[in-house]
């Protein structure tokens, strides 16, 4: 993720680096679980948003689901900071709490939400 981006597509490739990943409006009616949907929400530099994004696996157990948000749990902790266009950096930072299992009508549809902070922040 070291190239230079505009602040939508860093946040597409961030959640991608990890799953297939959908602006959560735009989620194709053909898609296989897993994959990611996530809220696209950007401000101005040095300021910081509050998105949430959903993992969704078909499984009779969490086990997957469970590995994949310790992997971005993991990422996140270790991440530096995207460079992008407008000579900022987007850096992202878990919220609290981090991941929250959710229930479905289809019991083998597992989904995570994750609440995450993106700081926009200004080169210094």
């Amino acid at each position: 993720m070291g190239n230079i981006m505009d602040k939508q597509q860093a946040l597409y490739n961030f959640y991608n680096s990890f799953l297939p990943a959908y602006d959560e409006n735009s989620v194709p009616e053909d898609a296989k679980m897993p994959y990611i949907t996530y809220q696209v929400i950007i401000d101005d530099l040095d300021s910081v948003v509050f998105p949430t994004a959903s993992i969704w696996y078909r499984s009779d157990s969490w086990a997957d689901a469970d590995a994949k948000v310790n992997e971005i749990s993991q990422y996140i902790e270790t991440m530096l900071p995207v460079p992008l266009k407008d000579n900022g950096f987007m850096h992202v930072t878990k919220g609290t709490p981090f991941a929250q299992r959710m229930a479905e009508t289809d019991t083998t549809v597992k989904r995570y939400v994750l609440n995450l902070g993106i700081e926009f922040l200004t080169e210094y």
